[in-house]
Order: structure tokens, then C-alpha cells, then sequence
């Protein structure tokens, strides 16, 4: 379960969101629209710990996420998958080895890291590409490989930011169809998006974030 009690975040002078409550229950699949610099992505901070709030708490499964410490935010979040909207790829590693390095931050061993980065590709459509660079990838074939990495921990949330933001239509069903499989496989799914193919798509609940409020 996903709580959002209250939550206030300013920048400065700037109120993102004004005592923005929602919840998400375990395996659902929700949409968070709003459009560019409504806020989304700093409900994505909020949830992953990257940001605190001004006031109110974010909750994860009873856990306030805003009172961990380093340590506890750092096991946390290799429970929780992201996606990013620019990918984050690391430029000078293969295919491979962005989706290894991720588990070698976190001091996996290496045989469990050469039987699980294929098993993700694989998923992902990309065990042929294991040894490519980023730069010879296509826009999809960056997100999947973006999918990849957040999928390598097996994490039970994931969340795309703005999945559709660099991709044409062809890419972004593709994208939907693998989001969708991965929530049929029990991953609780939230994507932010301002973009109406995505929710024609994705048959999950929309939440809109307005003004610093969710409807």
C-alpha cells in the first residue's frame, strides 16, 4: 500500500503540491496525469526518497519513506523500480553491463548477476543486444533496456516517468504491452504521463495532479 498523507512540497516560493493525499493498493495500476510541470516527477522523488516534504508523510507499506535513514532508504529502493523519462544509461557500458551494474552496486554476487541480467533481457526483448552499446540502440530499445535495470531486482512496485516522453507511436504500444505483462505478473504499476495514447492504452485508475491537488 501506497499512502500520500497530506503531502506539501514547495521549491522556494513555489508550492508543487498543497496537502496532496492519495493511496495505491498492492497490484494496481495507476496513471498519474497532469500536465508538463504539474508535478509528477516530484511525486516520483517523494515516493523513491529522493525528496522530502515540507510537511505530511509518504508512506510504503506502513513505512514513512521521509523518516528513513541512508541506510533503510538504500534497502528500500531496491525494492522499487524506476524508469526514467532520459533513460539514465551509463554511455560506456554495454547492454549487459547497465543492467549488471545495478546489482553490483549492491554487492551481488556475480554468478546470481550472470544468471539474472539475461533472464531480465530476455524479458525485455533484449538478450540479443546484451553486447551493444547505448548509442546503437533505438529510443524503445533504450526504455526496454531502462525496464531492464528496474526490473533486475524484482522489484513489487514499479514506476515509469513520462515512459511515452521520447518515443513514436509504434514504440510507445510496444512499451504499454510490456508494462502491461509486467503487471499481470503482480508488480504494482504507476506511470506518470500527460500524454492521451498512454491512457487510452492502460486500462488502470487515473489520479490528475492540478494546482498542487490530486483528484
Amino acid at each position: 500500500m501506497i499512502s500520500f498523507h497530506n503531502v506539501t512540497k514547495t521549491f522556494g516560493s513555489h508550492v508543487v503540491l498543497d496537502e496532496a493525499s492519495f493511496e495505491i493498493s498492492p497490484n494496481e495500476l495507476v496513471i498519474l496525469n497532469g500536465i508538463s510541470g504539474a508535478g509528477k516527477s516530484t511525486v516520483v522523488s517523494l515516493l523513491i526518497g529522493a525528496e522530502k516534504p515540507n510537511q505530511g508523510t509518504v508512506e510504503v507499506d506502513s513505512v514513512v519513506v521521509n523518516d528513513m535513514d541512508n541506510d533503510m532508504l538504500q534497502l528500500y529502493r531496491r525494492k522499487v523500480g524506476v524508469v526514467y523519462q532520459d533513460y539514465k544509461l551509463l554511455p560506456a557500458k554495454t547492454v549487459f553491463e547497465n543492467v549488471a551494474f545495478a546489482m553490483e552496486v549492491c554487492e551481488a554476487p556475480n554468478e546470481l548477476i550472470q544468471e539474472r541480467v539475461p533472464e531480465v533481457l530476455k524479458k525485455v526483448g533484449l538478450l540479443s543486444f546484451a553486447e551493444q552499446f547505448p548509442e546503437h540502440l533505438s529510443g524503445g530499445e533504450r526504455q526496454r533496456l531502462a525496464i531492464a535495470r528496474a526490473l533486475v531486482h524484482n522489484p513489487r512496485l514499479l514506476i515509469a516517468d513520462e515512459p511515452s516522453g521520447n518515443l513514436d507511436e509504434a514504440n510507445v504500444r510496444s512499451i504499454i504491452d510490456l508494462f502491461k505483462q509486467l503487471h499481470s505478473e503482480g508488480a504494482t504499476l504507476l506511470i506518470t504521463t500527460h500524454d492521451p495514447l498512454v491512457h487510452q492504452l492502460m486500462n488502470g485508475r487515473i489520479l490528475t495532479l492540478a494546482k498542487g491537488k490530486i483528484e
